[in-house]
């Protein structure tokens, strides 16, 4: 339970990383590994960033940040009360199991001899998995999409040089952002994260 000083300034938690107060109702991060979320534990981070910090101290072999809303201050109120009431109540004696009644014995069926194992779940479409060979990629991504802005590349160059620029400038610097985005995710895959972040991604070249 938090200090009455921190809940009556409107924080919720504490960044279990840097410390920072998190309100009531603010987006936040949790960790996808359960025991990182048990009620002794309550791991909670104001951003990505202080996750990874958690993670590189943890080294949890596979999780990712999982963006979360903090509760408001009246179902933060709700949560404790309930919880206070189930440690004061003691727990229901068991019933003795009647002398007329015999437990039935469990019977474990028999899977027949030749049944053949299930396929696999494919992964969902657009996934990123990682495995021992590095991230496998996945190509279901439209390859039409553009992803520079045209008018602020050309009033770039312009500024830059007084140059014109072909718009076909805007396709080719799109393959290199790509490519640029797949090392990335290659960077965050080795690391073991889940989420890609901007050390991750490749120095330019001035």
């Amino acid at each position: 339970m938090l200090p009455m000083s921190v809940t009556d300034s409107g924080v919720w938690m504490l960044c279990s990383a840097c410390r920072k107060g998190i309100p009531f109702r603010a987006i936040h991060w949790v960790c996808s590994v359960s025991t990182c979320n048990r009620n002794r534990t309550r791991l909670v981070f104001c951003s990505v960033a202080c996750w990874d910090s958690h993670l590189s101290t943890i080294r949890h072999r596979e999780a990712w940040a999982v963006e979360a809303t903090a509760p408001s201050r009246e179902e933060h109120a709700r949560a404790e009360q309930a919880d206070a009431a189930e440690l004061r109540s003691p727990p229901s004696p068991a019933s003795p199991p009647s002398p007329l009644l015999r437990p039935t014995p469990l019977v474990r069926p028999q899977s027949p001899p030749s049944a053949a194992p299930l396929p696999a779940a494919p992964a969902p479409s657009g996934s990123v998995t990682a495995h021992a060979g590095g991230p496998a990629l996945s190509s279901n991504y439209t390859h039409d999409d553009v992803l520079i802005v045209v008018s602020k590349m050309k009033k770039y160059i312009r500024d830059r040089s007084g140059m014109n620029t072909s718009d076909a400038v805007a396709e080719a610097l799109g393959d290199h952002v790509r490519s640029v985005c797949d090392e990335a995710i290659r960077t965050a895959a080795r690391d073991g994260r889940k989420t890609v972040l901007d050390r991750d991604v490749p120095k330019a070249r001035r």
